[in-house]
Protein backbone atom coordinates (compact mmCIF):
# COMPACT_ATOMS: atom_id res chain seq x y z
CA UNK A 1 0.00 0.00 0.00
CA UNK A 2 1.46 3.71 -1.17
CA UNK A 3 1.63 5.99 1.21
CA UNK A 4 3.35 9.77 1.21
CA UNK A 5 5.59 10.15 4.26
CA UNK A 6 7.74 13.38 5.16
CA UNK A 7 11.71 12.78 6.19
CA UNK A 8 12.41 16.21 6.44
CA UNK A 9 12.23 19.35 5.02
CA UNK A 10 11.86 19.06 1.51
CA UNK A 11 12.28 15.60 1.60
CA UNK A 12 8.84 13.73 0.66
CA UNK A 13 8.69 10.32 -0.50
CA UNK A 14 6.43 8.01 -1.68
CA UNK A 15 6.43 4.88 -0.09
CA UNK A 16 4.93 1.16 0.08
CA UNK A 17 3.58 0.08 3.90
CA UNK A 18 2.20 -2.45 5.57
CA UNK A 19 -1.67 -2.95 4.37
CA UNK A 20 -3.73 -2.22 7.99
CA UNK A 21 -5.05 -5.46 9.64
CA UNK A 22 -9.21 -6.21 9.26
CA UNK A 23 -10.88 -3.90 11.24
CA UNK A 24 -11.74 -4.81 14.99
CA UNK A 25 -15.31 -4.45 16.49
CA UNK A 26 -16.32 -0.50 16.53
CA UNK A 27 -14.17 -0.16 13.03
CA UNK A 28 -14.23 0.24 9.76
CA UNK A 29 -12.16 0.16 6.67
CA UNK A 30 -12.13 3.49 4.38
CA UNK A 31 -10.97 3.24 0.96
CA UNK A 32 -9.32 6.50 0.57
CA UNK A 33 -10.12 9.07 -2.30
CA UNK A 34 -9.34 12.32 -2.29
CA UNK A 35 -7.05 14.18 0.02
CA UNK A 36 -6.03 18.21 0.19
CA UNK A 37 -2.64 19.12 0.78
CA UNK A 38 -2.94 21.74 4.14
CA UNK A 39 -1.13 24.42 5.02
CA UNK A 40 0.03 22.63 7.87
CA UNK A 41 1.04 19.56 5.15
CA UNK A 42 3.52 22.52 3.75
CA UNK A 43 4.89 23.39 6.53
CA UNK A 44 6.41 20.07 7.25
CA UNK A 45 7.23 19.81 3.84
CA UNK A 46 8.88 22.94 3.40
CA UNK A 47 10.47 23.66 6.38
CA UNK A 48 10.06 20.26 8.43
CA UNK A 49 7.16 21.62 10.93
CA UNK A 50 6.20 24.50 12.41
CA UNK A 51 6.93 26.91 14.98
CA UNK A 52 8.88 24.16 17.82
CA UNK A 53 6.91 21.44 16.38
CA UNK A 54 9.73 19.43 14.23
CA UNK A 55 9.23 16.32 12.28
CA UNK A 56 11.29 13.71 14.04
CA UNK A 57 10.60 10.40 12.70
CA UNK A 58 9.45 9.81 9.30
CA UNK A 59 5.56 10.82 8.99
CA UNK A 60 2.55 10.01 6.58
CA UNK A 61 0.96 13.71 6.41
CA UNK A 62 -2.63 14.40 5.38
CA UNK A 63 -5.37 14.42 7.32
CA UNK A 64 -8.32 16.08 4.74
CA UNK A 65 -9.16 13.39 3.24
CA UNK A 66 -12.19 11.21 1.90
CA UNK A 67 -13.53 7.90 0.62
CA UNK A 68 -15.61 4.83 0.95
CA UNK A 69 -16.33 2.28 2.95
CA UNK A 70 -14.40 -1.11 2.46
CA UNK A 71 -15.17 -2.86 5.37
CA UNK A 72 -16.70 -3.19 8.43
CA UNK A 73 -15.94 -4.15 11.60
CA UNK A 74 -18.15 -6.55 13.98
CA UNK A 75 -21.08 -4.48 15.76
CA UNK A 76 -20.65 -1.40 13.31
CA UNK A 77 -24.47 0.26 12.25
CA UNK A 78 -25.62 2.66 9.90
CA UNK A 79 -22.47 2.04 7.81
CA UNK A 80 -22.43 0.27 4.39
CA UNK A 81 -19.56 -1.36 1.88
CA UNK A 82 -19.12 1.41 -0.96
CA UNK A 83 -20.29 4.24 1.23
CA UNK A 84 -18.96 7.36 0.82
CA UNK A 85 -17.29 9.05 3.80
CA UNK A 86 -15.03 11.91 4.57
CA UNK A 87 -12.46 10.76 7.88
CA UNK A 88 -12.47 12.95 10.67
CA UNK A 89 -8.78 12.68 11.84
CA UNK A 90 -9.11 14.11 15.52
CA UNK A 91 -9.90 11.75 18.20
CA UNK A 92 -10.22 13.61 21.46
CA UNK A 93 -9.90 11.64 24.75
CA UNK A 94 -13.56 12.82 25.65
CA UNK A 95 -12.97 12.47 29.46
CA UNK A 96 -10.65 15.53 30.50
CA UNK A 97 -12.44 18.98 31.71
CA UNK A 98 -11.60 20.54 27.97
CA UNK A 99 -13.84 17.17 26.43
CA UNK A 100 -16.38 17.02 29.11
CA UNK A 101 -16.82 20.81 29.39
CA UNK A 102 -17.81 21.27 25.18
CA UNK A 103 -14.37 21.90 24.52
CA UNK A 104 -12.75 19.08 23.18
CA UNK A 105 -11.07 20.95 20.24
CA UNK A 106 -8.41 21.64 23.28
CA UNK A 107 -7.75 18.39 24.40
CA UNK A 108 -4.06 17.90 25.67
CA UNK A 109 -4.45 14.17 24.57
CA UNK A 110 -6.34 14.46 21.46
CA UNK A 111 -4.91 12.36 18.28
CA UNK A 112 -4.49 13.65 15.10
CA UNK A 113 -3.76 12.09 12.12
CA UNK A 114 -0.58 14.10 10.33
CA UNK A 115 0.70 15.87 13.29
CA UNK A 116 4.01 16.04 14.89
CA UNK A 117 2.82 17.83 18.12
CA UNK A 118 3.40 14.58 19.90
CA UNK A 119 6.12 12.09 19.38
CA UNK A 120 5.75 8.96 18.09
CA UNK A 121 4.03 11.09 15.89
CA UNK A 122 0.46 10.78 14.92
CA UNK A 123 0.67 9.28 11.40
CA UNK A 124 -1.59 11.31 8.96
CA UNK A 125 -3.65 10.11 6.28
CA UNK A 126 -2.52 10.17 2.79
CA UNK A 127 -2.36 6.46 2.05
CA UNK A 128 -4.54 3.97 0.15
CA UNK A 129 -6.33 2.80 2.92
CA UNK A 130 -6.76 3.47 6.59
CA UNK A 131 -9.07 1.79 9.44
CA UNK A 132 -10.69 4.03 12.40
CA UNK A 133 -13.12 3.79 14.99
CA UNK A 134 -16.76 3.51 12.76
CA UNK A 135 -17.88 7.25 14.26
CA UNK A 136 -15.00 9.43 12.10
CA UNK A 137 -16.27 7.77 9.16
CA UNK A 138 -18.98 10.11 8.97
CA UNK A 139 -21.12 9.65 5.82
CA UNK A 140 -21.78 12.61 3.08
CA UNK A 141 -24.13 12.74 -0.10
CA UNK A 142 -21.50 14.91 -1.96
CA UNK A 143 -18.99 14.12 -4.59
CA UNK A 144 -15.31 13.36 -2.85
CA UNK A 145 -13.64 16.01 -3.31
CA UNK A 146 -15.78 18.62 -1.46
CA UNK A 147 -16.16 16.05 0.98
CA UNK A 148 -12.29 16.10 1.21
CA UNK A 149 -12.71 19.63 2.11
CA UNK A 150 -14.85 19.12 5.51
CA UNK A 151 -12.18 19.18 7.97
CA UNK A 152 -10.80 22.56 6.88
CA UNK A 153 -14.59 23.57 6.47
CA UNK A 154 -14.75 22.73 10.03
CA UNK A 155 -11.51 24.74 11.11
CA UNK A 156 -13.86 27.87 9.31
CA UNK A 157 -16.88 27.10 11.06
CA UNK A 158 -15.08 26.06 14.31
CA UNK A 159 -13.66 29.76 13.89
CA UNK A 160 -17.27 31.62 12.98
CA UNK A 161 -18.39 29.88 16.52
CA UNK A 162 -15.42 31.32 18.59
CA UNK A 163 -16.92 35.04 17.77
CA UNK A 164 -20.33 36.41 19.16
CA UNK A 165 -23.45 36.45 16.26
CA UNK A 166 -22.03 37.42 12.77
CA UNK A 167 -25.76 38.18 12.34
CA UNK A 168 -25.81 42.05 10.44
CA UNK A 169 -21.87 42.21 11.06
CA UNK A 170 -19.27 43.98 9.02
CA UNK A 171 -16.37 41.26 9.23
CA UNK A 172 -13.02 41.30 7.82
CA UNK A 173 -10.68 38.89 6.85
CA UNK A 174 -7.05 38.68 6.45
CA UNK A 175 -5.45 35.88 4.15
CA UNK A 176 -7.22 34.96 1.37
CA UNK A 177 -6.21 31.64 1.09
CA UNK A 178 -8.28 28.58 1.81
CA UNK A 179 -9.15 29.07 5.28
CA UNK A 180 -9.98 32.36 4.67
CA UNK A 181 -12.22 31.48 1.81
CA UNK A 182 -13.80 29.30 3.67
CA UNK A 183 -14.18 31.33 6.90
CA UNK A 184 -15.95 33.95 4.34
CA UNK A 185 -18.35 30.83 3.32
CA UNK A 186 -19.20 30.39 6.96
CA UNK A 187 -19.80 34.12 8.23
CA UNK A 188 -21.85 34.38 5.27
CA UNK A 189 -23.92 31.45 6.59
CA UNK A 190 -24.04 32.95 9.84
CA UNK A 191 -25.49 36.43 8.82
CA UNK A 192 -22.52 38.88 8.28
CA UNK A 193 -24.16 41.81 6.34
CA UNK A 194 -20.48 43.07 4.77
CA UNK A 195 -17.21 40.57 4.01
CA UNK A 196 -13.97 42.48 3.17
CA UNK A 197 -11.01 40.38 2.44
CA UNK A 198 -7.21 41.43 2.02
CA UNK A 199 -4.70 39.52 1.18
CA UNK A 200 -0.95 40.84 -0.62
CA UNK A 201 -1.69 38.92 -3.80
CA UNK A 202 -4.29 39.11 -6.64
CA UNK A 203 -4.84 35.38 -7.71
CA UNK A 204 -6.30 34.35 -3.91
CA UNK A 205 -8.08 37.36 -3.93
CA UNK A 206 -9.90 36.69 -7.21
CA UNK A 207 -11.16 33.71 -6.23
CA UNK A 208 -12.42 35.07 -2.95
CA UNK A 209 -14.92 37.62 -5.18
CA UNK A 210 -16.13 34.25 -7.06
CA UNK A 211 -17.01 32.54 -2.99
CA UNK A 212 -18.56 35.53 -1.90
CA UNK A 213 -16.77 38.49 -0.13
CA UNK A 214 -18.21 41.72 -0.65
CA UNK A 215 -15.07 44.20 -1.13
CA UNK A 216 -11.40 42.55 -1.76
CA UNK A 217 -8.34 44.56 -0.89
CA UNK A 218 -4.59 44.26 -1.36
CA UNK A 219 -2.78 44.70 1.92
CA UNK A 220 0.27 46.52 0.31
CA UNK A 221 -1.90 48.99 -0.52
CA UNK A 222 -1.12 51.40 2.09
CA UNK A 223 -4.00 53.79 1.70
CA UNK A 224 -6.86 51.31 0.50
CA UNK A 225 -6.19 49.46 4.40
CA UNK A 226 -5.53 53.02 6.36
CA UNK A 227 -9.17 54.03 4.43
CA UNK A 228 -10.43 50.88 6.73
CA UNK A 229 -9.57 52.09 9.99
CA UNK A 230 -12.39 51.36 12.51
CA UNK A 231 -15.00 49.99 10.00
CA UNK A 232 -15.57 46.25 11.07
CA UNK A 233 -16.93 44.30 14.42
CA UNK A 234 -15.58 41.12 13.76
CA UNK A 235 -11.67 40.86 12.04
CA UNK A 236 -10.48 37.14 11.64
CA UNK A 237 -7.12 36.96 10.77
CA UNK A 238 -6.24 33.52 8.34
CA UNK A 239 -3.08 34.88 7.52
CA UNK A 240 -0.35 33.64 10.49
CA UNK A 241 1.36 36.90 9.22
CA UNK A 242 2.67 39.46 12.25
CA UNK A 243 1.52 42.51 9.81
CA UNK A 244 -1.90 41.31 9.05
CA UNK A 245 -2.50 41.00 12.79
CA UNK A 246 -1.38 44.03 14.09
CA UNK A 247 -3.13 45.69 11.06
CA UNK A 248 -6.13 44.52 12.20
CA UNK A 249 -6.24 46.15 15.60
CA UNK A 250 -6.32 49.22 13.82
CA UNK A 251 -8.95 48.05 11.65
CA UNK A 252 -11.98 46.71 14.01
CA UNK A 253 -13.72 49.49 15.86
CA UNK A 254 -14.28 50.07 19.54
CA UNK A 255 -15.69 46.99 21.47
CA UNK A 256 -14.55 44.64 17.83
CA UNK A 257 -12.96 41.44 18.53
CA UNK A 258 -10.29 39.79 16.95
CA UNK A 259 -10.12 36.02 15.82
CA UNK A 260 -6.58 34.84 15.22
CA UNK A 261 -6.80 31.60 13.40
CA UNK A 262 -3.58 31.77 10.96
CA UNK A 263 -0.89 30.53 13.14
CA UNK A 264 3.18 31.48 13.13
CA UNK A 265 3.01 34.54 13.47
CA UNK A 266 4.25 37.05 16.50
CA UNK A 267 2.28 40.35 16.52
CA UNK A 268 3.09 43.43 18.51
CA UNK A 269 -0.05 44.70 20.50
CA UNK A 270 -1.36 48.40 20.71
CA UNK A 271 -2.33 47.98 24.43
CA UNK A 272 -3.62 51.60 24.83
CA UNK A 273 -5.36 50.75 21.89
CA UNK A 274 -6.77 47.69 23.00
CA UNK A 275 -7.77 48.93 26.16
CA UNK A 276 -9.36 52.52 25.27
CA UNK A 277 -11.44 50.34 22.92
CA UNK A 278 -12.19 46.93 24.77
CA UNK A 279 -10.61 45.48 21.64
CA UNK A 280 -11.11 41.47 22.12
CA UNK A 281 -8.18 38.52 20.89
CA UNK A 282 -9.65 35.52 20.86
CA UNK A 283 -7.97 32.54 19.10
CA UNK A 284 -9.31 29.68 16.97
CA UNK A 285 -7.78 26.03 17.13
CA UNK A 286 -9.22 23.28 15.13
CA UNK A 287 -12.66 22.27 15.07
CA UNK A 288 -14.79 19.36 17.65
CA UNK A 289 -18.59 19.23 16.43
CA UNK A 290 -18.14 21.67 13.06
CA UNK A 291 -17.24 18.14 11.78
CA UNK A 292 -20.33 16.98 11.38
CA UNK A 293 -22.08 20.16 11.11
CA UNK A 294 -19.83 21.15 7.55
CA UNK A 295 -20.86 17.43 6.55
CA UNK A 296 -24.32 18.34 6.87
CA UNK A 297 -23.67 21.85 5.04
CA UNK A 298 -22.13 19.83 1.94
CA UNK A 299 -24.91 16.59 2.01
CA UNK A 300 -27.81 19.29 2.32
CA UNK A 301 -26.14 21.32 -0.70
CA UNK A 302 -25.88 24.36 1.41
CA UNK A 303 -22.60 25.60 0.15
CA UNK A 304 -20.42 24.62 -2.48
CA UNK A 305 -16.61 24.57 -2.07
CA UNK A 306 -16.09 23.66 -5.32
CA UNK A 307 -14.47 26.87 -6.64
CA UNK A 308 -11.44 26.29 -4.28
CA UNK A 309 -10.40 23.77 -5.44
CA UNK A 310 -7.63 24.47 -8.15
CA UNK A 311 -6.28 21.52 -9.13
CA UNK A 312 -5.81 17.39 -9.04
CA UNK A 313 -3.04 15.46 -9.27
CA UNK A 314 -2.09 11.93 -8.63
CA UNK A 315 -0.25 10.49 -5.49
CA UNK A 316 2.40 9.09 -7.81
CA UNK A 317 2.76 13.11 -8.21
CA UNK A 318 3.12 13.66 -4.53
CA UNK A 319 6.27 15.85 -4.91
CA UNK A 320 4.62 17.92 -7.96
CA UNK A 321 1.39 18.49 -6.16
CA UNK A 322 3.10 19.46 -3.01
CA UNK A 323 5.39 22.32 -4.87
CA UNK A 324 2.25 23.54 -6.87
CA UNK A 325 0.08 23.97 -3.43
CA UNK A 326 2.96 26.02 -2.48
CA UNK A 327 2.34 28.34 -5.29
CA UNK A 328 -0.20 30.93 -3.71
CA UNK A 329 0.01 32.33 -7.36
CA UNK A 330 -0.76 29.11 -9.57
CA UNK A 331 -2.82 27.29 -6.72
CA UNK A 332 -5.66 27.81 -3.78
CA UNK A 333 -6.55 23.71 -2.82
CA UNK A 334 -4.20 21.08 -4.40
CA UNK A 335 -6.28 17.58 -3.40
CA UNK A 336 -4.41 14.61 -4.28
CA UNK A 337 -6.21 11.56 -6.13
CA UNK A 338 -5.32 9.06 -3.52
CA UNK A 339 -6.37 5.94 -5.83
CA UNK A 340 -3.94 7.04 -9.06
Amino acid sequence: MRAIIAHAAKDLRIADIDAPAAPGPGEVAVRLKVGGICGSDLHYYLHGGFGTVRIKEPMILGHEVSGEIAALGDGVKGLEIGQPVAVNPSRPCRRCRYCTSGRANLCPEVIFNGSAMRFPHVQGLFREEVVVPAALAVPVACDLAQAAMIEPFSVALHAVNRAPSLLGAKVLISGAGPIGCLVAIAAKLAGAREITMTDIAEPPLAIARTIGADITVDAKDADAIAALRDSFDIAFDCSGAAPAMETAFDLVGPGGIIIVVGNGGNPSMPTSRVVAREIEVRGSFRFDGEFALAAGLLSGKRVDLTPLVTATRPLADAVAAFDLASDKARSMKVQLDLAA
